[in-house]
């Protein structure tokens, strides 16, 4: 019978992530994870492509042994005032939500962006989505704005910002 700690290190591991770079042969489970997590909302095959082509090491994944579990996408534009980063998309597959895949994501794609210098980075959350809203505060997000029928389905987005 396994110790206590033989037991705490084991669930200690199952939190463990790791974070890389996407591959094209990703973008099946990719579209998986989307399509269960914004349903009519999600991107396309096509567009993920393009993402993979143009966003290439912020485009990443969350794996947990050789199994994707969440994905992330950030852009980096240029601005008057410096280098700017936009949070396209995260999602995590419903069965690994809560237990670290997007912590793991954002603290590689945070530390990806500052490596690059840039300083500051932003995203559009629905205000309905209470969970997602939740996670971005954690990490020092705020708020910038409202705006009014930002979604396809007519609901409003949140514009969050984190200067890095």
């Amino acid at each position: 019978m396994p110790s206590k700690c033989a037991k705490l290190k084991d669930n200690k591991m199952d939190k463990r992530f790791a974070v890389r770079r996407v591959r094209q042969r990703d973008l099946d489970r990719i579209l998986e994870i989307e399509a269960a997590s914004f349903g009519a909302d999600a991107y396309d095959r096509n567009l993920f492509a393009e993402y993979t082509r143009k966003c290439g090491g912020l485009f990443l994944v969350a794996e947990r042994g050789t199994k994707v579990c969440a994905y992330s996408i950030a852009a980096i534009s240029p601005g008057r005032t410096g280098n700017r980063a936009e949070l396209v998309s995260l999602a995590v597959d419903p069965a690994f939500l809560g237990k670290g895949a997007a912590s793991a994501l954002m603290d590689s794609t945070l530390r990806r962006l500052r490596r690059r210098g840039i300083a500051r980075i932003g995203l559009m959350v629905k205000v309905t989505n209470q969970r997602a809203r939740a996670f971005y505060e954690k990490y020092g997000f705020r708020k910038l704005r409202r705006v009014a029928r930002y979604y396809e389905d007519g609901a409003d987005g949140l514009s969050l910002a984190k200067d890095l």
